[in-house]
This record gives C-alpha cells, structure tokens and sequence, in this order.
C-alpha cells in the first residue's frame, strides 16, 4: 500500500500531540496541586503536606523538561509539514501561539524561583504566594494554545481577501465561539487528570510498600480534588457538547452516528456500522442525545444528511467520544466509591481492589485527554480551518516527510525512557518516610547549634 505525504503528515502530527499531550497535561495540572498540597500543609502545620509539595515539584520540573522540547517539535512541524496552513493563517494565530511562549516563561521563572527559596522566608505564605504566577502561567499557556485550536474550528477575526486573511482583529481571533467551553474542558480535565496521577501514585505506593501516614493524606487529598473536578469536567462535557449542536452539529452527528435529523434524538453508546451504515449492537439511550444537546427530551438535532458526503468527519470519531465520556464517568464512580468506604466504618478504604481501581484511574485519565484531543481533531475533518482549507490543501508535498516521522519516533522513545529513568531515580530509593526522618534530624541539629 502506498502512503501519501498526507497521511504521513497526519501520523507525524498525531503522534507527536499524543506524546506532548501527556506532558502538557501534566504541566497544567500539577502544579495546582503543589499549591493546594503546601497550602493545606501550612494551614495544618504538617509536614507531611509540605513534603507532598516538595517531591511534587521535583517531578513536576521533568515533566516540564520534556514538555517543552515536544511543545517545541510542535511549532517546528506547523512549519515544515503545514506550511500551506502556516502560509494562510499563520499572522492569524501569531499573536496566540506568542502569548504561549510569553506564559511559558512567566511560569518558568517562578518555578525556578519557588524550587530555589524553600525555607528561606520567616513566614511560609511567602513562599506559598509564588506558586500563584506558577498556576496562572501553566494555566494561561493552555488558554492561549487553546484559542489556536478554537479558531481552527470556528474562525473568525478577519477578512477573506484574494485566499488570504486581511485586516485580523487578534482579540477576536482568540475569544472565537469556540474558546470558552473549550478553555473551560482544557482546563478541567488537566486539573482532573493531574489529581488523578498523584493519587495513582499514593495509592501505588499504599500496594507495594504498605499503609503510611504521609501516602494516605496524598491520597485522600487528591482523591478530593479528582472528584470536584470530575463534576467540574462533566459540566464542561456539558458545555461543549451544547456548543456541538449549535455551531458545529456534524461533528456532534459523526460521534453520536447520528444519520437523520429527528427529535427526541437517542444517544447512541458503543455498537458496530454495516455496510449500509445501520447501527449494530449499540446501547440506546432514548431521547439523551437531545437533552444532552439543547436541555430538552424533544429537541431537534441536526443529523449528518444534512452536510455534503466530502464534509463528513471520520466516524470513528464516534468510540472515542464514548470512550472520553467513559472514561470520565468511572473517574468519578471510583472516586465517590472511594469516599464512601471512607465515610463507611464498616468498610475499608484502603482495601486492595479500590487502591487498584485508583491506580487504573490514572491510566483512564490520561486515555480520556488523549481520546479527548483526538475527537476533537478528527472532529473537524476534512477542515483544518473550518470551512476554509482542508487537510489535504495544507500538508507538504515533500517525501522527506516520512523519514521525519521515524526521527521524531526515535526521538520520543529516547526521552520517554530517559524520563522514566530520572524519575525512578529521584523517588524509586527516597521514599518520604526517609526524607521526613532527615528532616526532623536536621531540625534538631539545627535547634542544637542555636
């Protein structure tokens, strides 16, 4: 079978957004979690929660590593295997994708100055108070990357000129239709996603090395934040799936194999396309498609017959939706059953079956983002800028392109390992109980020499 260069572009792209997705995810995440962590430890006067904040950070700063050299591949690829893209749009989303960087190092800075100052302040909310431009910046660079995503879905901001965009308006271009209920999931579910890696890791620890007071408040503090924002992200579900219906229904058609426009739409889960694409082996769940779209059992919703055949999006867009939306619900299942053994005397929250379920829900997590990018991207096929330039209009022509692909999969592979490696080498012999030990060792020779 012969690939064409569009093909290989969109594996190189989609390889390269499935391994950043992971970082970036984590970037966004996780430092929240170092700030509520130091918070709650600086309320309480525990040292247990000020240590979660310490290793925290350690790990934190690899996964940034990592993530800026993908984020880096990222806009090297927009270049070399879109340049017809770039060509088009690129004074369009200039202003976004600088905003980024500018996020980037604004967070950066701080991050480095919080690594650097611990102990080094009389008061500690001192210290606590930098973690602030280190959320924001994380937070912000998903923000503005974000509205890069939103304008290729819904553009606007600028005039249609001899095939070239004039006269852009930046700010319209990034507050697009699609910005806040995009902005709203990003960010939801990389606040869930980095609740739901620490207490994997808390309750991993709990399996192997046994039950210690420092692992069961990491895990009962995260597992707190992985159900509030397992509400918070299904509100943004919400949002999204409403703004779907509205301004880009055949995307909403292709995930629900939603063929005629009805009402009282059902929604479908799951199930298998024959040849003439009738549903097969799907669970229907009556009407729950309009409700989920316009809040109301009768409601209209616009079925795929009603776009042009080329216009299409790919309909296996349709499991990972149900995949992502899956995955979220056992998120939020494993962690109310969690608070319920918890509040249940006769139960064991710590039993092996739920630690499991809780370690496996990190693995859900991120199989959600990345179930989650990938509909969103596929969605919008065949368009890159919707309803402006298709994906094959904009992709290189070059052959070289292919061997892109495997020098990129080399290079993946190369500081995926490298990561795994540095961060076994940072916790895998320096469990906190040590580090605890050695803090109080140090706080008592130091309170000797006073």
């Amino acid at each position: 079978m012969i690939i064409d260069t569009v093909m290989w572009s969109k594996w190189l792209t989609g390889m390269t957004l499935a391994f950043h997705t992971i970082f970036s995810t984590t970037g966004v995440g996780v430092p929240l979690m170092i700030a509520i962590a130091e918070f709650v430890g600086i309320r309480k006067k525990d040292h247990h929660y000020i240590l979660m904040a310490k290793r925290w950070s350690r790990g934190f700063i690899i996964s940034v590593a990592v993530g800026v050299v993908t984020g880096t591949a990222i806009a090297l690829q927009l270049a070399l295997v879109w340049p017809k893209f770039m060509q088009l749009g690129g004074n369009v989303i200039a202003l976004p994708l600088f905003m980024e960087v500018f996020a980037f190092f604004f967070e950066a800075i701080f991050l480095g100055i919080y690594l650097y100052t611990w102990g080094r302040f009389r008061n500690p909310y001192i210290h606590l108070l930098l973690t602030i431009p280190i959320v924001a910046g994380a937070g912000m660079s998903a923000v503005f990357i974000t509205t890069v995503n939103g304008f290729m879905n819904q553009p606007g901001g600028f005039v249609m000129e001899a095939g070239q965009f004039t006269a852009v308006n930046p700010l319209q271009v990034m507050l697009n239709t699609a910005t806040p209920s995009k902005v709203f999931h990003v960010l939801t579910s990389a606040y869930l996603t980095g609740a739901a890696l620490l207490a994997g890791i808390a309750a991993y620890t709990i399996l192997r090395r046994g039950v210690s007071a420092y692992s069961k408040k990491a895990l009962k503090l995260m597992m707190t934040v992985v159900v509030a924002f397992s509400l918070l992200t299904s509100l943004a579900g919400d949002m999204s799936a409403k703004f779907l219906a509205e301004h880009q229904p055949e995307k909403l058609a292709a995930a629900e194999w939603h063929f005629e426009t009805e009402r009282g739409a059902d929604l479908i889960l799951l199930g298998w396309l024959n040849a003439e694409n009738e549903i097969l082996g799907a669970i229907h769940l009556p009407k729950a498609l309009s409700f989920l779209a316009f809040g109301d059992f009768n409601a209209e919703v616009t079925g795929l017959e009603e776009f042009p055949l080329d216009e299409h999006p790919p309909l296996i867009v349709h499991y990972l939706f149900d995949f992502m939306v899956l995955s979220g619900m056992v998120i939020l299942g494993i962690g109310l059953l969690y608070f319920l053994f918890l509040f249940w005397k006769k139960r064991n929250e710590l039993n092996k079956w739920l630690l499991r379920s809780i370690v496996f829900s990190t693995f859900l997590a991120f199989l959600g983002i990345e179930f989650g990018w990938f509909y969103a991207e596929l969605g919008r096929q065949p368009w890159i800028v919707r309803g402006y330039m298709r994906v094959e209009e904009a992709a290189t022509t070059s052959p070289n392109v292919r061997i892109l692909f495997f020098l990129f999969l080399l290079l993946y592979v190369v500081m995926g390992t490298m990561c795994v490696i540095v961060l076994r080498r940072l916790f895998h012999n320096n469990p906190p109980e040590a580090e605890l030990d050695k803090l109080a060792q140090a706080s008592m020779e130091k309170g000797e020499q006073l």
